[in-house]
């Protein structure tokens, strides 16, 4: 049995409370032996895009998994690197994942687009996902005047070019750019002779992603896909697709369906053959059977994307997602929940409307596999909790951390904020480099319980390669200060706690003391109003 103390006066020095002060408590249970489970090194995650295509720099120099994605890749053309973001740029055909100093010297390179990411990754120990576009046309030019949709009713033809699954020839690392198809096997081929190490480095893999966001293909992307994806489409072309891609790089992993959201989950926003089923279910069941008929696993990672319809006050906290009035701060807070407790509805239409009941995003999910397809994993490949520039916005993100590893998450990538996020980034420092030294939460989950799940959140981990080591990560959701009182069962006995704080006054996590610990298996700590605390726990040496 682990002994712990915190002197009280100690914890008030460094929760910034004077001893004369009543603070409010929760209990905190910590117990090594129970719900140890290990943590995947692959949900501390950012997306790339235009302009922090080097994203693993800075406050996420150590980070472990980077994707390439988002709706410039539904129509990217790996030959000539011309892309076309549909909705979200006037459907124009340009070469914008190639502008900038970046990219000099391989704007005409095949695959241009997509080699810093690949080099960032490897040189950051990170796995990055790849997106293939699945649709049936990618860009042909970059000519970039206008909407595609001007250029007259046989657009398809002269502004794109069919991309299929496979070449059935000869692949070449220089298809010509001017040829009149493009195939994604052999962009696989290329992927695998530029990056060899990627089918044995477990830190450096690289996977491929079926697509991005299909159900919101007519909305987004009707310059290629103007009618509504059906579920045997969709199905149909991820089986094409992933066994092509399988067939170059048997050992990679396939990722998807890359879901927008809660009615593509459901019903693949409302897709004609429908019938009122399920669609995730339906996906899985029909992977599951392509298994049986092609031999090998053709869906790895079923991926979805999360961005909360949670609403505080009656803003949606994504919808503003720069705001931090009170309302919406609290329900950003709260947002987490919805990822795993039975016991939180939040206020949306999803609870409201769809289910009439918690949404417990993760389990819900994972029943789902283990009901259709077992063994399949689990992704979130593009969330964002929004106000990253405020102490709401780096809880929220603390907190999906936290949640992700003890969930058994496989695999997540924040959706970065165009505008500043320094407390989502100092969030994630509080769990990769709390101490301005690749600090990192443990690699091994094991149960941390709070006495008040509103209020505040605790996460436990254990450090495989350091046995005696403990990372805990404290969260007050609160506008005031909160005692928490832990007890520690089977864990080995620690001699000092180094403190971390994220806190309103600065985005950047700050050293908040050492202190020797000698005694009861306890520690009591004042958390600061509106924090973060990581407490590293060790032996002294």
């Amino acid at each position: 049995m682990a002994r712990y103390i915190l002197i009280l006066a100690q914890a008030f020095l460094l929760g910034g409370i004077t001893a004369c002060q009543q603070v409010p408590s929760v209990r905190f249970d910590i117990d090594a032996r129970r719900d140890v489970k290990p943590i995947s090194r692959y949900i501390y995650g950012i997306n790339q895009f235009h302009g922090v295509v080097d994203g693993l720099e800075g406050p996420y120099s150590n980070l472990t998994f980077t994707r390439l994605g988002g709706n410039r890749f539904t129509a990217y053309n790996w030959t000539n690197n011309a892309s076309n973001a549909g909705s979200d740029y006037f459907f124009h055909n340009d070469d914008y994942l190639v502008d900038g100093d970046l990219f000099k010297g391989i704007q005409l390179v095949p695959g241009g687009a997509v080699i810093p990411t690949l080099d960032v990754g490897y040189r950051h120990n990170a796995a990055v996902l790849l997106t293939i576009p699945i649709n049936g046309y990618v860009a042909a030019d970059k000519l970039a005047h206008a909407s595609v949709r001007d250029s007259g009713a046989n657009y398809l033809q002269t502004r794109f070019k069919p991309e299929r699954p496979r070449k059935n020839a000869a692949f070449t690392l220089t298809p010509d750019p001017n040829a009149p198809l493009v195939y994604q096997d052999e962009f696989v081929n290329w992927v695998k002779t530029k990056c060899p190490y990627a089918q044995t480095d477990l830190d450096r893999p690289i996977w491929f992603s079926m697509d991005n966001e299909p159900d919101w293909w007519t909305q987004a992307h009707l310059e290629v896909h103007p009618q509504p994806v059906t579920y045997a489409e969709l199905v149909g072309q991820t089986i094409a697709y992933a066994s092509a891609v399988k067939d170059v790089m048997g050992s990679t992993l396939i990722f998807g369906p890359a879901n927008y959201g809660w009615f593509g989950y459901v019903a693949l926003q409302g897709a004609p053959d429908g019938g009122g089923r399920d669609f995730h279910e339906y996906y899985l069941q029909r992977m599951a059977e392509a298994e049986k008929s092609f031999g090998r696993r053709l869906l790895d990672v079923l991926d979805v994307h999360w961005y909360p319809e949670a609403q505080g006050g009656g803003v949606r906290i994504m919808g503003s997602h720069t705001t931090t009035a009170p309302s919406v701060s609290a329900a950003r807070m709260q947002a987490p929940r919805s990822l795993w407790d039975p016991t939180y509805s939040e206020v949306s239409w999803i609870t409201e409307k769809s289910i009439g009941a918690p949404i417990r995003l993760i389990p819900r999910l994972k029943d789902k596999i283990d009901k259709c397809y077992p063994g399949t994993k689990l992704a979130i490949s593009e969330y964002y909790f929004g106000a990253g520039n405020d102490i709401s916005g780096g809880i929220a993100q603390a907190d999906a951390l936290g949640i992700f590893g003890r969930e058994g998450l496989f695999a997540a990538a924040i959706w970065p904020d165009e505008n500043k996020m320094p407390f989502v980034d100092g969030a994630f420092q509080m769990y990769r480099d709390f101490d301005g030294k690749n600090g990192t939460f443990g690699d091994i989950s094991v149960r941390a319980q709070t006495g008040d799940i509103e209020k505040c959140s605790v996460y436990a981990s254990l450090d495989s390669r350091n046995g005696g080591r403990m990372i805990v990560v404290l969260i007050n959701k609160t506008n005031r200060p909160l005692q928490a009182n832990m007890r520690f069962h089977n864990a080995d006995r620690f001699d000092r706690a180094d403190v971390y704080q994220l806190t309103s006054a600065r985005p950047v996590p700050q050293p908040a003391g050492i202190v020797k610990i000698d005694g009861r298996h306890c520690l009591d700590y004042v958390m600061p109003a509106f924090s973060v605390t990581t407490l590293q726990l060790g032996d002294g040496s």
